[in-house]
């Protein structure tokens, strides 16, 4: 029997993984392919392969197809180890018959992100595997360190930081943890629908709201608030993100506040609507993105300053398990 060669990327050409990752993001999220063209090509590409094994293990750990319907969660640890296992293949550098993780191979490698900050990316899989819930703020911000925060960290690595940037990094896990906290806000009532609930138990006990009852008509002016509250945590994260932009390249930086302004503007948005925010999806205008590209390149040319207020939650904080009782 012939032994396999390692080789980044698996079987697949360089060429064909970017197109695979390019039509993974187009379907997935048309904010972020918005945003991602706005980087300079080689940076894109690899923004994209990352992507697709986002993406990927996402639908793969749901059971649904490009961030849609949840499907039956009945063998969701096997899915998790099916994860695990391709993960760990391609970061080796053998094929795995699926494009998207050989696409985490190839970055992997050209960028050097490292094995542990993949594996603090789905570590956010198996507590939904697990059928976790939140108690307290800090459980929700390890959920969102571990679903977005974490995901930034490695986004920035395939930008260019260094490994070692510690303070950049620091930044770039703010932004995926604003962007984390204010989709939980846009989808309250469709994770309720789907038996998930990322509002914290200690939150709804607070507003005497009863578990799993958060999207019913009735208590949807207090879930407002909640919805307020969570907004209003992105918001710090997200200036610290900005400051963090200037760190970067122009046209990077341009694409980070492109990104920023988008993502944040649907947490402003479901604010704005109060207890209405779930009649319908909220979403951002293709005209709206337009607003963001323009905006996002002024002030990726004006000078940075520091936010008012730092983040009370740190991703060394965030990475690290909590302590037993």
């Amino acid at each position: 029997m012939r032994e396999t060669i390692p080789q980044p990327g698996g079987m697949h050409t360089r060429q064909d993984l970017v197109e695979h990752a390019r039509e993974a993001i187009r379907a997935g999220s048309k904010s972020f392919s918005a945003a991602s063209r706005l980087f300079d090509r080689p940076t894109r590409e690899r923004v994209w392969l990352l992507y697709a094994w986002c993406r990927r293990c996402d639908d793969l750990a749901d059971a649904q197809d490009h961030g849609g319907t949840l499907g039956s969660q009945s063998d969701a640890q096997a899915r998790l180890r099916a994860i695990r296992i391709l993960t760990e293949r391609a970061l080796d550098g053998m094929p795995t018959a699926d494009p998207a993780f050989d696409a985490l191979g190839l970055v992997a490698k050209e960028c050097g992100i490292a094995e542990d900050m993949v594996e603090d990316v789905i570590a956010g899989f198996a507590l939904d595997a697990e059928d976790w819930r939140p108690q307290t703020e800090e459980d929700l911000m390890r959920y969102c360190y571990h679903v977005a925060g974490a995901v930034g960290v490695m986004t920035a690595v395939a930008m260019g930081v260094s490994p070692h940037d510690e303070e950049t990094l620091d930044r770039a896990c703010d932004l995926g943890l604003a962007f984390q906290l204010g989709n939980i806000a846009r989808d309250i009532a469709e994770d309720a629908a789907a038996g998930r609930c990322y509002l914290p138990g200690e939150w709804l006990a607070e507003l005497d709201i009863p578990p799993g009852r958060q999207a019913e008509p009735a208590f949807l002016p207090r879930t407002a608030l909640l919805a307020e509250r969570l907004a209003a945590i992105a918001a710090v994260h997200e200036r610290s993100a900005r400051f963090g932009a200037r760190r970067l390249a122009f046209r990077q930086r341009w694409a980070v506040l492109c990104a920023a302004g988008i993502y944040g503007a649907i947490a402003r948005e479901v604010v704005r609507q109060g207890e209405h925010a779930w009649d319908s999806r909220v979403h951002t205008s293709r005209l709206a993105k337009l607003g963001f590209v323009a905006k996002g390149f002024r002030d990726a040319l004006l000078p940075a300053s520091p936010p008012a207020e730092e983040p009370r939650w740190r991703r060394r904080m965030l990475a690290t398990p909590a302590s037993e009782p």
